[in-house]
């Protein structure tokens, strides 16, 4: 049997109802859930016309006609449409004899958020989340993959669900470890979440990790004013980095400062030359982050190794009428918009940037029924973000999340609903244990 294999096995096997108990992570059920799990290949059928001229209508001799669930695609029907046998009995013994390092290792396997349910279990499993050997096996497992965080404040209490894709499930999230400031999502990296906000008159950024409830407070600024800011995270060295770039009123003094958690401390690095920005939105891509300007017409790239800013006078294309920057793997840089002058002609479409030409081509445009569904008004706003190779796209109005997947060229819906309220932040998110706030 793989690792892989004892893992599955493992969690069929912890997922009866004593696991359910005491468990702070657990299904959103403020969301309708559109996928829900499939617990056999095939489905009796007992409709009228399946009966008519069958002689022998008992169960055991009952036609079978296999159906697709309702919102699942053929891959996942074959990854998530497996049978499971809850009366398959397992040596309690075999389990207890297995050496540590070998527990550790299928435990690592484990989806993040089921690790949560497992703590109930025993003192043993409550506290592995401090094991350094399960640690260990965990940060050189492969991620459990790309989840969207949605964080907002209900009554001014901070709630956060998570939606795994490989899963298709929503999980909530307690986000009530986190001060009580006026603070608003930054963006994640490598397991990290960042915030900013107001602590009384001064601004700072926090770092937390969701799944271990932990955070911290970043040192203040050497200018404490109101700043753009993006986090990356490095897990070679287990360090992290946020950038502070323009004042987000438009002050153009400022110099751009950085933050090392290695050295705990922000430095002060140029200031951005005099240009227009035409978006606040950032991307952060192969130690290069871009920002969009208007005048003069392209892009900023700033060189977090060199600390240096330079112009790229790659032009737009025509008739953008909103365009955000989404970075991709390694060097992609992605270019998303709408193009168009009236509601009939618009659409939307996907280019990257070709580094050696300076310029921009085209690569993909949305489906126009996709389109029509995610935006019904000329005028209605959007969000778009990206990780890796997939970008997301969010409706402020319709509550309603679509992803395009740029290497398979595939779009698709997220199951349940994207936005929990009006003023949702989303973000991708990768959940990891080992990843560490400071």
């Amino acid at each position: 049997m793989t690792m892989d294999a004892a893992a599955e096995s493992f969690e069929s096997r912890l997922s009866s109802s004593q696991l359910n108990k005491n468990k702070p992570f657990h299904n959103d059920e403020s969301c309708p859930k559109e996928v829900l799990p499939v617990r056999g290949c095939g489905s009796r059928n007992t409709s009228p016309s399946g009966r008519i001229g069958s002689r022998n209508t008992s169960p055991s001799r009952q036609k079978v006609v296999k159906t697709k669930p309702r919102g699942l695609d053929e891959e996942t029907v074959a990854t998530f449409g497996k049978a499971v046998h809850p009366d398959v009995q397992m040596e309690d013994n075999i389990w207890a004899m297995l050496p540590e390092d070998l527990f550790n290792e299928i435990l690592a396997r484990v989806p993040p958020f089921m690790i949560f349910r497992l703590r109930s279990v025993c003192k043993r499993w409550n506290s592995i989340l401090q094991d350094n050997s399960f640690l260990k096996f965990h940060s050189e497992v492969p991620s459990h993959g790309p989840c969207l965080l949605t964080f907002w404040k209900n009554s001014q209490t901070p709630q956060c669900s998570v939606f795994s894709l490989p899963l298709k499930t929503w999980y909530r999230i307690p986000f009530n470890f986190l001060p009580q400031w006026a603070f608003w999502l930054v963006g994640s990296s490598g397991g990290l979440v960042c915030f900013s906000g107001l602590d009384g008159l001064s601004f700072r950024a926090l770092v937390c990790n969701p799944l271990t409830q932990t955070w911290r407070t970043l040192p203040s600024m050497n200018y404490n004013q109101q700043r753009q800011l993006i986090m990356v995270v490095d897990r070679t060295d287990k360090s992290f980095k946020v950038i502070a770039t323009s004042d987000i009123y438009g002050d153009k003094s400022l110099p751009t400062e950085v933050y090392d958690s290695k050295i705990d401390k922000w430095t002060v690095h140029q200031i951005m030359p005099a240009v227009n920005l035409c978006s606040s939105k950032m991307a952060y891509c192969d130690s290069r982050l871009y920002l969009e300007t208007l005048s003069p017409l392209g892009l900023m790239m700033y060189r977090l190794d060199s600390g240096y800013w330079e112009h790229i006078p790659a032009k737009f294309p025509r008739s953008l009428l909103d365009g955000y920057l989404v970075a991709g793997t390694q060097k992609r840089l992605f270019l998303v918009g709408r193009i168009g002058l009236y509601s009939t002609l618009q659409s939307m479409r996907i280019w990257e940037l070709d580094h050696a030409k300076i310029m921009w081509v085209e690569i993909s445009r949305m489906p126009p029924k996709y389109f029509r569904a995610l935006l019904r008004l000329s005028a209605e706003r959007f969000e778009c973000f990206g990780q890796d190779n997939l970008i997301c796209f969010t409706s402020w109005n319709q509550g309603k999340g679509l992803i395009y997947d740029v290497e398979k060229k595939v779009w698709s819906w997220i199951a349940g609903c994207a936005l929990q309220s009006y003023n949702s932040q989303v973000c991708f998110y990768e959940p990891r244990f080992d990843a560490s706030v400071h």
